[in-house]
């Protein structure tokens, strides 16, 4: 091939040269060949690229191919079913419930119900009137402990930061949370003013403990207390780890570090901003327990949780023995599956590391119940939840309420482009680029982000009518069925035995396949 562009080069400037010659007015090849024959002598001579040097000139095709390959196959190649992390189909769900269009579907479904994995709703001969049913329930969040509950929604907006998402989008989701009377979780990079338009806020803090740091990137109690107080800030989430990169540690690219995000975040700008993979406010399950009562003391007494991908069973037994043997209650806990993920993380942390969610939240419930905690802890979940069988699914589990992060990304009209972590978002969802920000207009997409949390609670809720349930609380593991083979079908609660209550506090009374784990815990150390 090198000979072949040798030749095209020699054969090319001798055509132009004889038609100059004869003064025929051709000259403007030279602006296409002269730059054409430049680039390819230079493919021959760089060493980088072995393609290009073995193919000048038409080893570039080859690149230009791959970066295009993402959208000729989300565009041209893709069936319904097809697409990754969501199918065509779930993401179009979503795109019409927010436009408040016909989101009914003809001639049967597209699944195959004979699959391994298939799963349905067990629905009753005595279902109840959709007439007969709160479109919109509210979840009481909050420990005996706690001095000022809060009344959430079922569904919400999961952890997403400002600076991983762009400010437009942040106004959008903090509008559409205020329209539609459900929270809007900050994501661990603190608490901007376009979290505090209107709409409640769930503020988390990660161990970079941004908007209440001090100088040394330590928590600082008199910051936190200061924010803690907003009236928009209804609860705090401490941030162990999230299901995109558990135990590593979120990463913000300095590329998308601007002024504004740096004083937020209180810190310096021109690096990455990667927070620590561990908390330095506490190093014990005891030590968190404490910190879980500083906090509850510096916000008012407003509800304090956390958030935890599983990792390590017995680390989350410890927080379980922790509360228990201080007699001190987190007010909820945010189970985050291995699958999900809206920020950038390196492959293997998001294809690899973390416990999925329908494993962690059966594990986290059975755990609570197990240690006769419970009653005084409401459990979130997060991970791939968009539609209204994805919220009754996780609530048959163990769940008492469901945030979303993906779905309302594609609320505000995320294409799945998968250029989050390189600021080129192309509908300004995820980027920090002024020119792409401004294609996504607030005040439009928080409508479609109320819409869509609305018709997926109303969708989620037709279903429990339908299995003849008339609120969440309701919902066990019966109520969901899931295909084990070509043959065999089981329920959630055959596949999930629930652990009788209290049985975790006695040593004697600890089922077996918890026992390992129940004695590696400790209260002293995780």
């Amino acid at each position: 091939m090198r000979k072949v562009f040798v030749l095209f080069a020699i054969t090319s400037l001798s055509v132009i040269g004889i038609l100059m010659y004869f003064n025929l007015k051709f000259s403007f090849l030279l602006l296409i060949v002269i730059p054409l024959i430049v680039m390819g002598f230079y493919d021959m001579f760089q060493s980088k690229k072995s393609i290009r040097r073995n193919f000048p000139l038409l080893g570039r095709m080859r690149y230009l191919l791959e970066s295009l390959g993402p959208e000729i196959r989300q565009y041209f190649v893709e069936t319904d079913l097809d697409g990754k992390p969501f199918n065509r189909l779930q993401r179009s769900l979503v795109y019409q419930r927010s436009k408040k269009e016909n989101d009914t579907q003809p001639f049967g479904t597209q699944l195959n119900v004979y699959d391994e994995g298939y799963e349905w709703i067990n629905h009753s001969i005595r279902a109840i009137s959709f007439s007969q049913i709160d479109e919109n329930p509210r979840v009481r969040i909050g420990s005996s402990q706690c001095e000022q509950p809060y009344n959430a929604s079922l569904f919400n907006i999961s952890a997403m930061s400002y600076g991983s998402l762009s400010k437009n989008a942040i106004l959008a989701l903090n509008s559409g949370a205020q329209q539609g009377g459900f929270y809007h979780n900050t994501g661990e990079g603190g608490l901007s003013k376009y979290h505090l338009t209107g709409g409640d806020v769930v503020w988390n803090i990660g161990t970079g403990y941004f908007s209440c740091r001090d100088d040394n990137g330590r928590f600082s109690y008199e910051a936190f207390t200061i924010r803690a107080a907003y009236d928009n800030v209804k609860m705090i989430e401490i941030k162990f780890s999230q299901g995109a990169k558990p135990g590593h540690g979120g990463i913000l690219p300095k590329e998308k570090v601007t002024d504004e995000i740096a004083e937020i975040r209180l810190v310096s700008k021109g690096h990455d901003i990667i927070s620590p993979p561990t908390h330095s406010a506490f190093t014990t399950p005891l030590e968190l327990m404490d910190f879980v009562k500083l906090l509850r003391k510096g916000s008012g007494g407003k509800p304090i949780g956390i958030k935890i991908c599983i990792g390590n069973k017995s680390e989350f037994l410890s927080i379980c023995k922790a509360m228990v043997a201080s007699q001190t209650y987190i007010d909820f806990i945010t189970v985050d599956g291995g699958e999900g993920g809206t920020g950038a993380a390196p492959q293997e942390y998001s294809d690899h590391v973390g416990m999925p969610l329908r494993e962690a939240l059966a594990f986290v419930y059975d755990a609570l119940n197990g240690f006769g905690l419970k009653d005084q802890i409401k459990i979130i979940c997060s991970g791939k939840i968009i539609t209204g069988f994805d919220i009754i699914k996780n609530l048959s589990i163990g769940a008492d309420l469901c945030n979303s992060a993906r779905g309302m990304m594609f609320a505000l009209g995320c294409i799945q482009a998968l250029e989050c972590h390189a600021n080129t978002c192309p509908t300004g969802v995820a980027t920090q680029n002024p020119e792409l920000m401004k294609g996504l207009v607030p005040e439009e997409k928080s409508i479609r982000v109320a819409r869509f949390q609305h018709e997926t609670v109303k969708s989620a809720m037709d279903l429990m009518a339908s299995a003849g349930i008339a609120h969440p609380d309701d919902v066990d593991r019966t109520v969901v069925s899931t295909r084990i083979d070509k043959t065999q079908v089981k329920t959630f609660y055959e596949i999930y035995p629930e652990l009788v209550k209290g049985c975790l506090l006695n040593e004697e009374s600890v089922p077996q396949d918890f026992l390992y784990f129940w004695r590696k815990a400790s209260v002293d150390k995780f």
